[in-house]
């Protein structure tokens, strides 16, 4: 009888360890995956793309101020510009003095009817743009667009009014702002600095 006294306590004992084991084993669990779950979710919070991240970005000026030539041969294109300042929209005032600027030549020319319909008109077109790569390649995947919505305005032109310096500048801003009209449809951003003429024809 005392014998079954004395071993009882121990088996009381026994199964108090084995649950106490099993609990704090639980809790280590729970406290891990909790662990777990707020590391990788801090993680993927930190790295969650913000809409500005999917836009073109500026193109910093590099210190020396010249640009390394293209190795290879001369004719082939320079590689895309790579940028890496952010912007929150197409609207942000850039600093020419801060940002690399990049060309983007139309390679066919535009003509077209004046408005008073006694002549025509003949244009060369050079866009610019102080972003990078992805800037150019909007330019390119939305050329048809871009060449539609050029024309339309250069068809409304008076022949005397863009024979001025004047004229030719105010044509160049209602050039800008169709383009980057285009863009901001098209990509959701637009981002041409300006647009130059590299011929003009008025007959």
């Amino acid at each position: 009888m005392s014998k079954d006294k004395a071993e009882a306590p121990t088996g009381k004992g026994g199964k108090m360890k084995k649950l106490l084991l099993i609990a704090v084993g639980a809790a280590v669990l729970i406290g891990a995956g909790a662990g777990a779950g707020i590391y990788m979710g801090g993680g993927l919070a930190a790295e969650a793309p913000r809409p500005e991240d999917r836009f073109p970005k500026l193109v910093l000026r590099s210190k020396s101020g010249d640009e390394a030539p293209a190795a290879g041969n001369s004719h082939e294109a320079p590689p895309p510009k790579v940028g890496t300042v952010s912007v929150p929209n197409d609207r942000f005032k850039v600093d020419p003095g801060k940002y690399e600027i990049t060309y983007v030549p139309i390679e066919q020319a535009f003509t077209t009817n004046l408005a008073d319909g006694s002549g025509f008109l003949q244009v060369g077109i050079s866009l610019s743009t102080y972003y990078d790569g992805r800037m150019v390649a909007n330019v390119q995947r939305q050329m048809t667009p871009i060449r539609s919505a050029m024309l339309m305005v250069l068809a409304e032109q008076d022949p005397a009014l863009i024979s001025t310096s004047h004229g030719k500048q105010a044509l160049q801003r209602q050039l800008t702002a169709a383009v980057n009209q285009v863009l901001r449809d098209k990509e959701g951003f637009g981002g041409v600095d300006n647009v130059y003429f590299t011929s003009m024809v008025i007959q």
